[in-house]
């Protein structure tokens, strides 16, 4: 096949256009730069003592609850457990300079309603779902420990301790924390004990199209955050989470970043089987393949077109009868015929197509709901950001592929 506009010229244009455009997520709060900064400088350093991390939650009053406890609690709920503590004893809490600072209420998947969720794309949807029975899971098991709390209470722990509060504390850690290594404690359980909630710090909003070195400084006993990129006077500061898609973001922080050159639209096997003939009588066998060797998830169009897992899983589908037996070529990447080629090639253009005329639908309802339950038009808007990103890059594949031949 001959390709056009897929050199490193074109893809080097189409990520110039992602450093100069803008988050769809409104950054609300966030840092200013009262100076110059160059690369290497150092934006933060937060000391030790100012992090709130599974130490000082042992040294509290809840210290001896945990160590007495058994089985031992996770570093997450002990986590959970003090900050639903300290946000309840309101001004006689000592953090609440930090709580009073926290979002009231989160935007994570977790959090939506669920004909909001049903919106969203579907593999999304199923990580949503999965996420939400996690939550409710790990809520239901720490019953027994909250319980143990009561001496620490008027009222009953019940009302304390509730699901809305549970829920809250859980989506502050995992969107607010840092990443921060600690001694494994005998009174807390083996999973991995690495968050670090960082006041101050966590003001700093993301971009996808930064970089900033960011870790704690054994030397100096601080968290340190330092530039690897210019930054104008004046300028908001950003850092990265991390290279996430938009599924990702909107997972686990509760925004869609605009132009994020991570992103993908992501194709369900099923959904290409849909769309070849029904009397292909090799094709359980070929689906079972592409699930043998890692071929049935992470298909994608992005914003150079199909990726090559995708082109690859719908060459092994577009195999036909004779030519089946060299299904393990077409793995490794190599050209089985030219008619193999073009059927591929065809599909390709097929399912991208499709799925912008699906977009286009979603979004048509979602617009149409916003008008009837304008209760929900925060939380709908997000769901329309994302779907707005993905028929972007599902039309800029389809430009690539009509000048591929």
């Amino acid at each position: 096949m001959k390709k056009k506009g897929r050199g490193r010229t074109s893809r080097q244009r189409r990520r110039k256009s992602f450093r100069t455009s803008e988050l769809s997520k409104d950054t609300g709060r966030g840092l200013m730069a009262v100076k110059s900064l160059q690369p290497g400088e150092l934006i933060i350093s937060l000391p030790k003592e100012c992090l709130l991390t599974t130490d000082t939650v042992i040294r509290s009053y809840l210290g001896d609850y945990i160590t007495k406890w058994m089985p031992p609690i996770s570093p997450l709920l002990a986590l959970c457990a003090f900050l639903i503590s300290e946000r309840h004893a309101g001004n006689k809490s000592p953090w609440k300079p930090y709580l009073d600072v926290l979002p009231k209420a989160y935007t994570c998947l977790v959090c939506l309603e669920p004909e909001v969720v049903r919106l969203l794309p579907r593999p999304l949807q199923m990580k949503a779902e999965e996420q939400r029975m996690q939550v409710q899971k790990l809520f239901i098991s720490s019953r027994g420990f909250f319980s143990s709390l009561q001496s620490l209470f008027t009222e009953d722990v019940k009302h304390v301790f509730h699901y809305h509060a549970f829920l809250w504390a859980w989506c502050t850690i995992n969107t607010r924390t840092v990443y921060m290594k600690h001694a494994q404690k005998q009174c807390l359980s083996a999973e991995p004990d690495v968050y670090a909630l960082a006041p101050y710090l966590d003001l700093l909003n993301h971009s996808p199209r930064v970089w900033v070195e960011a870790a704690f400084n054994e030397e100096t006993c601080c968290y340190e955050i330092r530039t690897t990129s210019h930054c104008k006077k004046f300028e908001e500061l950003f850092i990265c989470y991390g290279p996430h898609d938009n599924h990702r973001l909107l997972l686990e922080y509760g925004f869609v970043a605009s132009n994020n050159p991570h992103s993908a639209v992501y194709i369900a096997v099923d959904s290409l089987v849909d769309h070849l003939p029904s009397v292909d009588k090799q094709m359980n066998k070929k689906i079972s393949l592409l699930k043998e060797h890692g071929f049935s998830e992470n298909l994608t169009f992005g914003w150079d077109g199909p990726s090559w897992k995708l082109l690859t899983a719908l060459k092994l589908l577009c195999l036909g009868p004779e030519e089946f037996t060299c299904w393990k070529k077409v793995l490794l990447g190599e050209v089985i015929s030219d008619t193999n080629e073009q059927k591929s090639l065809v599909l390709s253009r097929q399912i991208c197509s499709y799925f912008i005329e699906e977009t286009k639908t979603a979004l048509h309802k979602i617009s149409h709901m916003k008008n009837e339950q304008t209760a929900l038009e925060y939380q709908l808007t997000l769901v329309e950001n994302l779907w707005v990103e993905e028929l972007r890059i599902l039309q800029v594949s389809a430009d690539i592929l009509k000048n591929v031949h």
